[in-house]
């Protein structure tokens, strides 16, 4: 440890610097270590049961997946932080493998591995870190996302202890219907019929690529699995919801169909088959091999 005697102090009014201007973490002596704080940024991989909270977006006077993690990162740290993800995840909705990134100047070095297990040792038994590992300094986890997928969880009877993960759809439904409307998903297509309103992004484009979509059967469970370059808001609620209205035979592809290209009747009330949150999970999401 190098201890530099160019200092001056002030006690009372603020951070010791040096003759450079460098803060430090002293004032109570007469001479202190001088640190440079170094701007760190890392890649998080999370998964956390959103039951208990209001998204993942910070909001006033609610619980946020965002703001937990924020605050448990700068309690390890020491440090004030920036933390962003790569899909805001709305009230209820879960997630298998968020991205997101943590960038801070932390007063000492901080190993990948020890950040890890002290934000898991901190953070509520819902929210977990998979991994904690250093990225490019410009990295963003929304910015430079190539794609999110999106699983949705439909359970074909009552669970007890999945309740909070699945949605129970009581009617037999045709899976050979639903794979087919899945089908006409993928694309380029105008998803205006499938989106809520965003007072945040009112202006938002609602032409939204889907690289696949699939509909697969497991035991008890029918998974909705899609992906795409990014995601309206509520949009995969309201694709799953519409998808079981074709599987109970309640509407037909061919309105399905007019339904993805944006012209079909205005007096389909897509927002009223919107599909429970609990079922849906962010799955993953991809990046380039280089985010710098």
């Amino acid at each position: 440890m190098a201890w530099r005697t160019d200092l001056w102090r002030n006690r009372d009014k603020g951070p010791v610097r040096s003759a450079r201007g460098i803060e430090t973490s002293d004032r109570g002596l007469g001479y202190a270590v001088c640190y440079a704080r170094i701007m760190t940024t890392w890649k998080l991989t999370i998964e956390y049961d959103g039951s208990r909270y209001r998204g993942w977006q910070a909001q006033k006077n609610a619980r946020s997946i965002q703001e937990t993690l924020r605050r448990t990162a700068e309690e390890v740290l020491g440090a004030t932080a920036e933390l962003q993800g790569a899909g805001r995840t709305d009230a209820g909705v879960h997630a298998r493998a968020q991205v997101a990134h943590l960038k801070s100047r932390p007063p000492r070095h901080v190993l990948d591995e020890d950040l890890s297990r002290r934000l898991n040792e901190r953070l509520p038994g819902d929210i977990v870190v998979i991994r904690a590992e250093k990225a490019p300094a410009r990295f963003h986890a929304r910015h430079h996302a190539r794609s999110r997928t999106y699983a949705y969880q439909i359970s074909r009877r009552k669970q007890a202890f999945a309740k909070r993960y699945v949605w129970w759809v009581r009617d037999s439904l045709n899976l050979e219907s639903m794979r087919r409307a899945a089908e006409l998903v993928v694309g380029r297509h105008d998803f205006s019929r499938f989106r809520a309103l965003d007072p945040r992004r009112p202006e938002e484009p609602t032409i939204v690529v889907v690289e696949s979509a699939e509909v697969v059967e497991e035991g008890d469970l029918i998974l909705i699995r899609i992906r795409a370059s990014h995601f309206l808001w509520k949009m995969v609620r309201r694709l799953v919801g519409a998808m079981v209205k074709v599987g109970a035979g309640e509407i037909g592809l061919d309105e399905f169909a007019a339904l993805v290209e944006g012209s079909a009747s205005p007096g389909l009330d897509v927002a009223s088959w919107t599909a429970p949150a609990a079922g849906l999970f962010l799955e993953s999401v991809r990046y380039a091999e280089r985010s710098d």
